[in-house]
C-alpha cells in the first residue's frame, strides 16, 4: 500500500529516526522552496487583458537591458576561461621580464633618495602585472566584458619595454 508521503520517502533513508544519530541529522521544521522561481511561478509583467500591441511593447521594454545587466551571467564560458588563461600567462611573462630588469645593476645616481626610489620603482614594476591581474579578476568578477577589456588594457600597459630594448 502506497503511503501519502511517498515522495518524502524517496528522500529519506531507513533509520533516519534513529536516536543514536548526531543531533544535526534530525528532521526539523518544514522544507522551504528553493530560492529560484520557475518561469510559470514568476509574476507576469503584462496584464491578461492587454492588447497585442501593448504586450509586444512590454516585451520589448523588458528585453532592453543595459550592457552591464546583459553582461552579468553566473558562469564563465569556456572561451573566456581560455582567454583568461592566455592573459594570465602573458602577465606572468611580463612579471618575469620586469624581474630580469629589476635584477640588473642600477645606474649610478648622486642622490641616495633617488637611488632608493629608483630601486623601489623597479620592484613595484615586478609586482604591478600580478596585482593588476588579481585586482581586475576580483573587482570585475560579475562583469565579464569589462574584465576582459581591463585585462587587455593592462597587457598593453605593462609591456616590459626595458627588457625588450636590451637587445
Amino acid at each position: 500500500m502506497a503511503h501519502p508521503d511517498s515522495d518524502d520517502e524517496a528522500l529519506s533513508w531507513a533509520g533516519d529516526d534513529d536516536a543514536t544519530l548526531a543531533p544535526g541529522w534530525k528532521r526539523v521544521g518544514t522544507p522551504t522552496p528553493a530560492s529560484g522561481e520557475r518561469v510559470s511561478d514568476a509574476p507576469s509583467t503584462v496584464a491578461p487583458d492587454a492588447a497585442a500591441g501593448d504586450a509586444a511593447t512590454a516585451v520589448d521594454q523588458a528585453s532592453d537591458e543595459t550592457p552591464d545587466q546583459a553582461d552579468r551571467t553566473g558562469q564563465t564560458g569556456s572561451v573566456e576561461l581560455v582567454v583568461l588563461g592566455i592573459l594570465g600567462g602573458v602577465y606572468l611573462l611580463y612579471a618575469v621580464g620586469w624581474l630580469i630588469v629589476a635584477t640588473t645593476p642600477a645606474p649610478e645616481l648622486a642622490d641616495p633618495v633617488a637611488t632608493f626610489m629608483y630601486g623601489l620603482g623597479r620592484w613595484f614594476a615586478v609586482l604591478a602585472p600580478a596585482l593588476w591581474f588579481g585586482v581586475t579578476l576580483w573587482l570585475c568578477a560579475e562583469r565579464h566584458r569589462a574584465r576582459l577589456l581591463w585585462l587587455v588594457a593592462g597587457a598593453i600597459l605593462f609591456v616590459p619595454i626595458p627588457f625588450l630594448l636590451r637587445g
